[in-house]
């Protein structure tokens, strides 16, 4: 259960190179609300939101310790629906192809259509169908884990569920959040949505291509998500024309633990 939204997770489905085990009937919170008191029903709203994210960090935590025992830089990519995330992580691929191991985590609600985009790139990739839920949580990073070759030495891209709230409260022991914000949106997403732009480290700033024929104002959206937060780092990108993509491998290559 998110803690923002309510939505379940009892239909999430990890397929990776290998049949998964029955997985364990998932915990589930339910909230019973009693009209006549308030006060305990806030309390008890308080208590499921300190379980879910104590759960939560204590997967993250375990999840941490494994990337950097085997030297893996492990990303949380995060976006709207529609900002160009994955084609960018396709681009981003076939950049590093051959440089290090790589591995990508795809979370979305329904189908494996972007799980076998990155696999044609020849990168393994475990699709993980959170059915109803919006985001994806660290213990469904665990379990998704075993089921493909880890990446020791290398970059583990995790690409969220396309969603700018919830993912933005679940730590999935990753090293970064990227925020994916695409000139087709609004300038003042940042603003609208500021624990994410907060919780993030990079934001890259895609489609740029496009920029001639919009009116979107770049300087304004990036004032705006240096208000919410003043240390984010921007990169203009387009993973179509390839503008930005060698400044964006650069900062790959120097968050990694040997800096190269």
């Amino acid at each position: 259960m998110c803690l923002t939204c309510g939505c379940g997770s009892d239909e999430v489905l990890i397929r990776g190179r290998k049949p998964l085990n029955k997985p364990k009937a998932p915990v589930s919170f339910k909230l019973h609300r009693v009209e006549a008191k308030v006060a305990e029903d806030t309390q008890r709203i308080v208590k499921l939101e300190q379980d879910i994210l104590h759960k939560n960090d204590s997967h993250a935590k375990a999840n941490r310790e494994l990337f950097v025992q085997q030297g893996i830089l492990t990303l949380n990519l995060v976006s709207s629906p529609g900002s160009g995330k994955t084609t960018l992580l396709v681009r981003t691929l076939q950049a590093l192809h051959g440089r290090y191991p790589l591995a990508v985590i795809e979370g979305d609600q329904q189908t494996e259509q972007d799980a076998d985009r990155i696999r044609a790139t020849g990168v393994p990739a475990v699709q993980i169908n959170t059915g109803k839920g919006c985001h994806l949580d660290a213990q469904m990073v665990e379990r998704a884990l075993p089921e493909m070759p880890s990446p020791d030495g290398g970059m583990l891209f995790i690409e969220n569920v396309g969603n700018l709230v919830c993912p933005a409260g679940f730590d999935l022991g990753e090293f970064a959040k990227v925020v994916v914000l695409s000139v087709t949106e609004g300038e003042d997403k940042p603003l609208k949505y500021p624990d994410m732009f907060r919780a993030a480290d990079l934001m890259l700033l895609n489609k740029c291509d496009l920029l001639p024929y919009l009116s979107f104002d770049v300087e304004l959206a990036e004032s705006y998500a240096r208000r919410v937060n003043p240390n984010i780092r921007i990169i203009r990108i387009s993973a179509v024309s390839g503008d930005g993509m060698d400044e964006w491998v650069s900062w790959l290559e120097e968050q990694r633990p040997n800096g190269s």
